[in-house]
């Protein structure tokens, strides 16, 4: 379903990638981990064309996006769904306007049909009777469950997840997890996390892929990653100090 092949990506002469590979099947759930500032945003926008690689190939069902128009592009875009990290949610709409969004600008439904969808959505996350609400009116939790209803609206084929327990309390971010593995049981959808929470990680993942100085140096299943032999998967999953990884800034 999604392949990268061999991504280089740069800003300013800083590398960021450094040949990264990533493949994931179609009904499978991926969750790359690793650091702060190791990439993972970088990667995923790469995945949905945000970013272009300065070396490799991105493609999604067999179509290397590189060679789309934008209108190719914005059909490939329509495949995909994205719950942002802080929600994203504008303030100066209500609640299943937030939702119904992406349907107001790439359908001709009616605002009546749409808001019938976006309150569908929404009860599908758990959320009721909160529609005529604004984003300023909501927990940071419910924020992030109206980004997953808005991202579940037009029924795409792939999930892309930027951190979506970043944030919220223990009990909140199991229930987002909870929530993912429902979207993917429900809606049969291909997911990619990224994330550096380990619990969530090893919960909603089927398979998990460490990204480090710019590329992905192990993959495997939950149980693998926690057992891997690899010392910098292990000072990471572990979230140790001391090991392999540099901790800018301090001593050891």
């Amino acid at each position: 379903m999604i392949e990268l092949k061999d991504i280089h990506k740069s800003f300013e002469g800083k590398y960021v990638l450094r040949g990264a590979d990533l493949e994931v099947k179609k009904g499978e759930s991926v969750v790359v981990i690793g650091g702060s500032g190791s990439g993972k945003s970088v990667l995923i926008k790469h995945i949905i064309g945000l970013l272009w690689p300065d070396q490799g190939t991105v493609k999604i069902d067999s179509t290397d996006i590189s060679t789309l128009d934008e209108d190719g592009l914005s059909e490939i875009r329509k495949k995909f769904g994205m719950l942002f990290q802080a929600a994203a949610l504008f303030d100066s709409m209500n609640v299943w306007e937030n939702v119904g969004f992406g349907l107001k600008r790439h359908t001709s439904m009616s605002p009546a049909d749409i808001k019938e969808i976006a309150v569908q959505k929404l009860n599908m996350v758990g959320l009721v009777n909160v529609a005529d609400l604004m984003p300023s009116e909501l927990s940071g939790g419910m924020r992030k469950r109206v980004g997953l209803a808005r991202a579940i609206a037009m029924e795409p084929d792939i999930l892309l997840y930027d951190e979506p327990t970043t944030g919220l309390d223990p009990i909140m971010a199991d229930a987002i997890n909870e929530l993912i593995i429902k979207m993917r049981e429900k809606l049969d959808i291909t997911s990619v996390t990224i994330t550096h929470d380990m619990k969530s990680a090893y919960k909603i993942a089927d398979t998990i892929a460490m990204l480090y100085n710019g590329v992905i140096i192990e993959t495997g299943s939950p149980q693998e990653i926690e057992n891997s032999s690899n010392e910098i998967v292990r000072q990471f999953v572990e979230g140790r100090a001391e090991g392999p990884i540099v901790i800018e800034g301090i001593d050891r």
